[in-house]
């Protein structure tokens, strides 16, 4: 418990503290967020301010984990190395993003077949350590590695996985468009994470995850890491994560899931991610098969804004919902432990 209070709170208070360094260096290198020019109109104010947060999150995540294993016979996993592998590896697909956009005063940052195709290749990289060098599990789970009791296989699992890493990084970074709204989401979705990790490790002649007070330690890590960030990032925002922090944020969140056996469950967990990349699917599925537009704008969030919500109101009505979805993955959880009679 020590250990978990550590990770979470070293992350936390140098989230808090370092990220006003940050943002002063960045304004100092004329380092500001590009506006969609398709984008809300009100989004216009924001242009120029700080991006490319997400290094700060990143570092607090890694600091964090490290200073947890400062503590006596708190002992370093490969699953929890693996995560922390993942999480830089994903920040430097999005710094590499965020940098073409600041250098060429744009929007749009790395093409989308560059983008897509390093996060593919990061996955298969995650995938492949996960089985071989990991030990994860190839079963296709829900609550735990046999709760549906299908084995995929390697080769099968390895493809699953590194579509669930490149989804879930797209979904986080998607929902990365309103002052706070990716941060305080994805805070609930590490919480939980963290718990259901704990409960692994005290209880591990059910679940079998060998590290899992390992992964509770990166969850707890990550969980400090955007409630600091949040600090600064709440609306009006005085910083932005940028894709260096979405990609790692949901890079993270769906490697977490995979090694804690959650695979099915991390779509219940990340609720609000889901329905904001459906709506985004469902506009572009409808506008080119049937020229018309579902919503007044994609993703989600900018369609409550053009409706008149303050996006203030917005935000909290998502992290409302995105609390919704976590607590409940934690009951569904929780609720599959009574339910093999384990007290």
């Amino acid at each position: 418990m020590i250990s978990l209070m550590t990770s979470g709170g070293v992350a936390l208070w140098l989230a808090v503290l370092s990220t006003p360094l940050l943002i002063r260096w960045l304004v100092k290198n004329n380092i500001g967020q590009q506006i969609r020019e398709d984008g809300p109109q009100v989004h216009i104010a924001k242009a120029g301010t700080p991006t490319m947060g997400g290094i700060g999150i990143v570092a607090a995540v890694i600091v964090g984990y490290l200073a947890a294993h400062a503590i006596p016979k708190v002992t370093f996993s490969r699953s929890g190395t693996l995560i922390m592998m993942a999480i830089l590896g994903a920040a430097l697909i999005g710094f590499a993003d965020d940098w073409i956009k600041v250098r060429h005063r744009r929007s749009l940052g790395l093409n989308k077949r560059a983008k897509f195709g390093a996060q593919i290749g990061l996955g298969l990289l995650f995938s492949l350590l996960a089985v071989y060098w990991a030990h994860a599990s190839t079963t296709l789970s829900f609550t735990r590695y046999n709760s549906i009791g299908l084995h995929m296989g390697t080769g099968v699992w390895v493809v699953w996985a590194t579509v669930i890493i490149a989804a879930a990084a797209n979904a986080v970074n998607l929902t990365d468009g309103l002052d706070g709204l990716a941060a305080g989401s994805s805070t609930f979705c590490f919480a939980c994470l963290a718990i259901i990790g704990y409960w692994q490790y005290r209880h591990f002649a059910i679940y079998h995850v060998a590290d899992a007070l390992d992964l509770a330690l990166a969850s707890v890590a990550l969980a400090g890491a955007c409630l600091g960030f949040l600090w600064w990032n709440a609306a009006p925002a005085k910083i932005f994560m940028g894709d260096t922090g979405s990609l790692s944020i949901g890079s993270g969140l769906a490697a977490l899931c995979l090694l804690m056996n959650l695979d099915l469950l991390l779509a219940v967990i990340g609720g609000l991610f889901v329905i904001i990349t459906l709506s985004v699917v469902i506009q572009v599925i409808s506008f080119r098969v049937f020229h018309r537009r579902v919503f007044l704008m994609a993703p989600l969030h900018h369609h409550f804004e053009l409706m008149g919500w303050p996006e203030t109101t917005v935000i909290v009505r998502f992290w409302i919902l995105a609390s919704l979805f976590a607590a409940l993955g934690l009951g569904i959880f929780y609720g599959d432990y009574l339910s093999v009679g384990k007290f």
